[in-house]
């Protein structure tokens, strides 16, 4: 067991925080500013960088890394904002993984290798109107009809929505009840029957678009089945990796939040000495500190022991749960400890704050993680329906 990275792991971290440091600071900035997404060209550039697919094969345009390096580079990038990070997390551990996996090689070369070069950005529409933790109640529905796969229904909460190239649409092949019947299908943002509501407003994620989904006899070639009927479990296993994705992204607005406001609290002087020098700061500080590398050490774990594939349930859920919660307290105390300055739209502390909440309700909420958890420790699932 060797909890040190390797010297180019190490050397991986510093780079894409030296680049994100000299490059990104201002994006950010205008990002929250107008709420646009990164840009194509930004993308091809990360894509230069080697960042968009780094865990991903070779041989489909990746760079054949591991999923440690992939958040490694996701926490970097996140701690300039949500936004510009989120295009490397859809390419590293979103939906990309799930075609790259388990999709036909045709689907999978025509995708992937596009996504690596920042030609595309694919989405996963999971959720619905009335089914969002109890998945297994959507019912977007996929009828096989000959050659082509006919979609109809409505998606909510899409990350991307509206703005991604393509989505991995979970869907209902059967009447099948619960999870028999629910696989996923590739559809591209052009196709027709494909069209998007309108642009939702939250409370965080500015540069992050989102939108509702409505599929009108949308048709799609037989191949864009990326996981048939009966393969809810494969695409979890997917959603598994995404977990810790989720979980990198809320550590980044805990880890800079930790970051500004050590230096904040050796700057800031009242009563006639730094407020680092009162105790009442220094135990805040170490509580902060313990939180952000415990939650570090738990996703990392997740991600080596999953280097052959996709991170267990448990282990997941486990990442994400507490590093969702770390993050509303790290960026919650360094707000408080910060004041006016921490509240103030001009500084980025209030932003991550925002952005911390969000993280604990995007990808499956902090209260169904403890489930999953408690269910892996168990043994069984439990029925939520009784």
């Amino acid at each position: 067991m060797d909890f040190q990275l390797s010297e180019e792991q190490e050397q991986l971290r510093e780079s894409v925080r030296r680049y994100a440091s000299d490059r990104l600071l201002t994006l950010a900035e205008s990002i929250e500013q107008t709420g646009e997404p990164p840009s194509h060209e930004l993308l091809r550039e990360f894509a230069e960088m080697g960042y968009l697919g780094i865990n991903i094969p070779e041989d489909l345009g990746g760079q054949g890394l591991g999923n440690l390096e992939a958040l490694i580079v996701i926490e970097e990038l996140g701690r300039v904002s949500s936004a510009v990070g989120f295009p490397v997390f859809e390419s590293c551990v979103g939906p990309v993984r799930a075609i790259e996996k388990f999709a036909s090689r045709e689907l999978a070369e025509s995708v992937v290798p596009e996504v690596c070069a920042g030609n595309k950005v694919i989405a996963i529409a999971m959720s619905e109107p009335a089914a969002g933790s109890a998945l297994t109640d959507l019912t977007t529905r996929a009828e096989i009809r000959g050659q082509e796969v006919v979609l109809n229904g409505t998606k909510r909460w899409c990350s991307g929505g509206g703005h991604a190239d393509g989505y991995v649409v979970y869907c209902r092949f059967s009447d099948q009840p619960g999870a028999k019947s629910i696989g996923a299908v590739y559809v591209e943002k052009e196709t027709d029957g494909l069209s998007f509501g309108r642009p939702e407003h939250l409370m965080g994620f500015r540069g992050v678009p989102s939108c509702d989904l409505y599929f009108d006899e949308v048709r799609v070639p037989l191949h864009h089945v990326v996981v048939p009927e009966g393969g809810f479990k494969q695409l979890m296993g997917a959603f598994d990796l995404e977990r810790c994705g989720n979980a990198t992204m809320a550590l980044a607005q805990a880890s800079s939040a930790l970051d500004d406001v050590c230096a904040y609290v050796q700057d800031r002087h009242q009563f006639g000495k730094p407020i680092v020098d009162f105790q009442a700061v220094q135990l805040k500080l170490a509580e902060m500190k313990m939180q952000v590398e415990a939650a570090r050490l738990l996703i990392w774990r997740a991600a080596v022991d999953a280097e052959r594939g996709f991170p267990s349930i448990s282990a997941s859920s486990i990442a994400k749960c507490f590093a969702n919660e770390i993050a509303r307290t790290v960026t919650g105390n360094a707000m408080q400890l910060m004041g006016g300055y921490g509240y103030s739209k001009e500084y980025p502390m209030e932003r991550r704050f925002r952005d911390a909440w969000g993280w604990g309700i995007a990808g499956g909420a902090i209260d169904i993680q403890k489930v999953n958890i408690a269910s892996a420790m168990i043994g069984r699932r439990f029925n939520q329906r009784g």
